[in-house]
C-alpha cells in the first residue's frame, strides 16, 4: 500500500520486447558516448541497469550490440547524393544545403565522441562509413566542380587523390567543430549556417584554382617532343 494516499502502489510496467530493445540501444549509446568500448559485458550490462543474461537476450554479443549502436548513430540520408548532383541548382547552394544538413547529422555529441573513440580502439569499424563518404559525396562533389568550373578529368590516381584532398580540407573543417565542443569544451560559432557556408566558398574559391594549376603541373611535365606536331617536307620548288 502508498503510505500517503493508501492505494496499493502501481506494479512496474513490463516493456515490450521492441521497447526494452531501445532503451538498451538508447543507454548503450549514451555509455560509448561517455566511456568509448572498454569494459566487458558484465559492467556494461550493469552500467545499463539490466542484467548480463537480459543484455545477451537481445544482442549476442558486444560487438552486436556496437553494430547496433553504430547504425543507430551515424545515419545516412540518401537525399544528400541526389541533391549534390543537382545541376538545376547552383552549385554553391547546393554545398551550401549538403553540409548544412550534414552538419545537423554529425555536430552532435554522440556522434563525434563514438566515430572518434571507434577510430581510436576498434579498428576498421570506421572503415565503412568512411568508404561511403568517399564515393557517395567526396568524387561526386569533385565531379561537379569540374563540370561547374570546366575542368578536365584528372589524369592519373596521383592527380585524383590530389583533389580529394581538397575536399578532405573542407570537410574536415566542419567536423572540427565538433571536436572542439564535444572534445575540448570550446566554443563554436553561435551562427553556424554562417560558419558553414563561409567553408564551402573558400573551398570553391580555392579548390578550382588548386585543380587547374595541377592540370599545368602535367602538362609542364609532358616531353616536349610530344607537344610539336611532326613536320612534313616540302617537295615544292625552292
Amino acid at each position: 500500500m502508498d503510505a500517503k494516499t493508501d492505494k496499493p502502489a502501481r506494479p512496474r510496467q513490463r516493456l515490450q520486447p521492441e521497447e526494452r530493445e531501445q532503451q538498451i540501444v538508447a543507454k548503450a549509446i549514451e555509455h560509448f558516448t561517455r566511456y568509448g568500448f572498454a569494459g566487458s559485458t558484465r559492467e556494461l550490462a550493469k552500467e545499463l541497469g539490466v542484467t548480463q543474461p537480459l543484455l545477451y537476450r537481445y544482442f549476442e554479443s558486444k560487438e552486436a550490440l556496437i553494430d547496433r549502436v553504430y547504425s543507430e548513430v551515424f545515419k545516412w540520408r540518401r537525399d544528400w547524393e541526389k541533391l549534390i548532383a543537382d545541376r538545376s541548382v547552383r552549385l554553391t547552394e547546393r554545398l551550401y544545403a549538403f553540409y548544412l544538413d550534414y552538419a545537423s547529422v554529425i555536430l552532435r555529441e554522440e556522434w563525434i565522441r563514438i566515430f572518434i573513440f571507434s577510430g581510436l580502439t576498434r579498428e576498421g569499424i570506421n572503415t565503412k562509413y568512411l568508404d561511403k563518404l568517399r564515393n557517395k559525396i567526396f568524387l561526386p562533389v569533385l565531379a561537379e566542380v569540374r563540370a561547374a568550373f570546366d575542368i578536365d578529368e584528372p589524369s592519373s590516381e596521383m592527380e585524383l587523390e590530389a583533389e580529394v584532398e581538397l575536399i578532405w580540407s573542407l570537410h574536415a573543417a566542419i567536423f572540427y567543430l565538433g571536436v572542439r565542443k564535444w572534445v575540448y569544451g570550446l566554443p563554436v560559432p553561435e551562427d553556424l549556417r554562417a560558419g558553414i557556408e563561409q567553408k564551402v566558398d573558400m573551398f570553391l574559391h580555392g579548390a578550382p584554382a588548386v585543380m587547374r594549376k595541377l592540370r599545368q603541373a602535367r602538362a609542364a611535365q609532358q616531353p616536349a617532343a610530344s607537344k610539336r606536331m611532326p613536320t612534313r617536307k616540302s617537295h615544292g620548288a625552292t
